[in-house]
């Protein structure tokens, strides 16, 4: 009796992922819309940095990994990265501002969690994200954190 049992609550189990996995592909929808601006960054180690930390959820180039196809976790992860493309996305130039990227960065709000403790690579040492900022800097514009005494007000004049 005790093994007709366990073989039906690994039945149930076995169910139940498979509709998790299956609700997951079908409600939540995994979208990379076409790349419809080219960045010319300034370094490819700004790119590699980019990449790591920031485009899987401000570009249309994410990666999706394979817990973001089992509910609940694929309609959060769907979710943020819809809203973080919303917010910013490098693939189609929306929003695209150095400042705001900088000051984000330096704030310590992005990456938010919990993506770094799922992706290790985006979890930024110190000197990364300077370089990162500076890289951001030159290829986007920006005036960054510190530093810039005499850039009050944008662009200097001649």
């Amino acid at each position: 009796m005790s093994r007709n049992r366990l073989l039906l609550v690994l039945g149930i189990i076995v169910l139940v992922v498979l509709l998790l996995v299956i609700v997951g592909n079908v409600a939540a929808s995994h979208t990379n819309p076409p790349v419809t601006t080219t960045v010319n960054w300034d370094s490819p180690e700004t790119e590699k940095l980019m990449r790591a930390a920031c485009m899987d959820c401000h570009s249309n180039e994410t990666r999706w990994p394979w817990y973001s196809y089992i509910a609940p976790a694929s309609f959060l992860i769907v979710d943020d990265v819809n809203e973080g493309r919303e917010a910013l996305n490098i693939s189609t130039g929306h929003n695209v501002e150095g400042d705001d990227m900088i000051n984000e960065i330096e704030k310590g709000a992005m990456p938010k969690a919990p993506y770094p403790l799922l992706h290790p690579e985006s979890n930024l040492s110190a000197q990364q994200k300077a370089q990162l900022v500076a890289g951001i800097q030159a290829t986007f514009g920006g005036e960054g954190g510190e530093g810039d005494e005499d850039s009050e007000g944008g662009e200097s004049g001649g």
